[in-house]
């Protein structure tokens, strides 16, 4: 690389002078410029993880939308981003930034899930690509839809599927991988994460809105499973209600019963003991597979690759989609066959006397 000469003087100092990089023809030097996003639904629970990513990258918030106004957390990271508790005026003020030159170039979706469709549409019409907090939608065929979408629009959306992004889940498939080509493995996953009752009277506590139990707390997982162990050939649901689901999946490479609970009375003895209120793990062959720690920046890193262009699609998040909606619409077999052993566990009445 070139470099040339700066110096500077001022009357009865010495100067001093230093080398700095010059660009050459030979050695151009890339400077990535700042993006811009907007973010509906800034005041949910995942936002803080999407604003601390696009500051870690390097780049810029100009405006925010959430219906509530409890959006303290903008402070730490994007105080003079404009704010907006109405979708007609967020939408105008973004209009008018990209009619007097300044671009949205991304636009974050964390609303609940059964909005995940119509606000993703939103961000590829006002002229930008889309991250989408998982899961992506609800339903397959919504998939198909946005497929249009973008291929009108000439804009991307990409979801979050950061488990895909962790050390330990990527070592995991490159074992699978490099392994017997005709080994099945057997699968054993539990996952409870104690919610109280302010989860009923939420968005979250209606199957229409968030999609149930497995597509809430459980549709990272069924992605990372699937995208190391193949496609599903059968998808059977034990038991389903309004705090737990325990079924079994059959993929190309592996056997997986698995069990996921909202319901505190479902934790495991060690759990309540160490006063823990979510419990996860993964047997793969009567092994423990441990990757509980590492998540703190796999939203960071998800944003990086977006950012390089290798973010994951609608294609990527297929397959997760319509795992949960088979289990979402299929009818509970009982305890019959090969289920998950706290599948046995007492149902719990609705907190709300609800069916």
């Amino acid at each position: 690389m070139a470099t040339g000469l700066w110096q500077y003087q001022q009357k009865g100092r010495p100067c001093f002078s230093m080398k700095l990089p010059v660009a050459s023809s030979q050695q151009p030097i890339a400077i990535q410029k700042m993006k811009n996003f907007a973010i509906i639904g800034v005041g949910g629970y995942i936002a803080p993880r999407h604003l601390k990513a696009i500051k870690d990258t390097g780049n810029n918030l100009v405006s925010a939308y959430d219906k509530n106004d409890s959006v303290g957390i903008m402070d730490s990271y994007f105080p003079k981003a404009a704010f907006f508790t109405e979708q007609e005026l967020f939408d105008r003020h973004n209009t008018k930034l990209r009619d007097n030159g300044t671009n949205i170039d991304y636009v974050t979706v964390c609303t609940p899930n059964y909005l995940h469709d119509a606000h993703t549409r939103y961000g590829l019409r006002l002229g930008a690509d889309v991250i989408c907090e998982k899961p992506l939608v609800l339903n397959p065929w919504n998939i198909d839809a946005l497929q249009k979408v973008e291929e009108r629009q000439g804009h991307k959306v990409n979801t979050i599927l950061q488990l895909r992004l962790h050390d330990k889940i990527v070592a995991l498939k490159k074992k699978v991988e490099e392994g017997p080509k005709d080994k099945i493995y057997d699968i054993d996953l539990t996952y409870i994460t104690s919610r109280g009752y302010w989860y009923y009277a939420s968005w979250k506590g209606d199957i229409n809105k968030s999609g149930g139990i497995a597509t809430n707390i459980g549709v990272h997982f069924y992605d990372m499973l699937s995208w190391i162990f193949g496609d599903v050939t059968k998808n059977i649901v034990h038991v389903a209600s309004h705090d737990r689901v325990a079924g079994y999946l059959e993929l190309k490479r592996a056997r997986v019963r698995y069990f996921l609970s909202i319901n505190a009375d479902t934790l495991p003895p060690n759990a309540v003991e160490g006063e823990k209120r979510t419990y996860r793990t993964i047997m793969i062959d009567g092994e423990e597979f441990e990757f509980s720690q590492g998540f703190t920046e796999l939203h960071t890193k998800s944003y990086e690759n977006i950012l390089a262009g290798h973010g994951f699609g609608l294609e990527d998040a297929r397959r997760c989609i319509d795992i949960v909606y088979e289990i979402r619409n299929a009818k509970p077999i009982g305890l019959v066959g090969d289920y998950h052993p706290m599948a046995k566990l007492p149902l719990s009445g609705h907190p709300f006397g609800w069916k």
